[in-house]
C-alpha cells in the first residue's frame, strides 16, 4: 500500500526528529513531550511552511526553537523562584511560629480567672466596647477596664516566663512550648 504525500508528510521526519530532540534533551520522555510540542506548533503554524523548502530543515528548526524556549522558561522560572524563596522570609514568617505562639496564648487565656476570661473575651474577640461589655456583665465600666488590664497584664506575664498565679478552677495550667520560653537550650 503506497502512502500519499503531501506538504506536511511529517510521519517521514519522526525519527530525525526524535533522535534530535534527546540529544538536546537527554531524557527519553521529555524528548518525546519536545516532538510532540513541535508537532503540534508544527500543525499550528502550517500555513508558514513553503513548499519546496526540506520539510525535516522547517520542523528541526521549529523544534530547536521550542527547546530554546523551554530552557529560557525555566532559567526564568528557576530565577523567580529563587527571588520567591529569598524574600519569603520577609514576606510570610513560618506559620508553625505563629501556631505554637496562638496555641500558647489559647492555653494562657483559659487559665485566667472566669472574670478577667470574660471580660477580655468580649471586648477582644467579640468586639465590644467597654460600655456594652460592662452592660452584659452587669458591672461598672471601670471594673471592667481593670478585669481588662489585670488579663492582660497575666497574659504578658505567662509570655514572658513570670510564674503565673494559681490557675482558675477546671482549668489545665498552662505550660509554654520550647518556642515560647526560648527553646530547650535556654536561648
Amino acid at each position: 500500500m503506497k502512502r500519499e504525500t503531501s506538504d506536511l508528510d511529517v510521519l517521514a521526519e519522526l525519527a530525525p526528529m526524535r533522535r534530535y530532540a534527546l540529544s538536546l534533551t537527554r531524557d527519553p520522555a521529555a524528548a518525546e513531550d519536545l516532538v510532540h510540542d513541535t508537532l503540534v506548533r508544527a500543525i499550528e503554524r502550517r500555513e508558514q511552511y513553503r513548499p519546496g523548502r526540506p520539510m525535516r530543515v522547517w520542523l528541526l528548526s521549529i523544534l530547536h526553537n521550542r527547546f530554546v524556549d523551554g530552557l529560557r522558561r525555566r532559567k526564568a522560572d528557576a530565577a523567580r523562584d529563587a527571588e520567591l524563596g529569598r524574600l519569603a522570609p520577609e514576606i510570610a514568617p513560618p506559620a508553625q511560629e505563629d501556631a505554637l505562639r496562638l496555641a500558647d496564648l489559647r492555653r494562657a487565656f483559659l487559665t485566667l480567672p472566669e472574670e478577667q476570661r470574660a471580660a477580655l473575651h468580649l471586648v477582644t474577640i467579640e468586639g465590644l466596647s467597654y460600655e456594652d461589655a460592662a452592660r452584659a456583665l452587669a458591672i461598672p465600666v471601670g471594673t471592667l477596664v481593670s478585669r481588662l488590664s489585670r488579663a492582660r497584664a497575666r497574659l504578658r506575664g505567662i509570655e514572658e516566663g513570670a510564674p503565673s498565679a494559681a490557675p482558675a478552677e477546671n482549668v489545665v495550667p498552662f505550660t509554654p512550648s520550647a518556642r515560647t520560653s526560648g527553646g530547650f537550650d535556654g536561648a
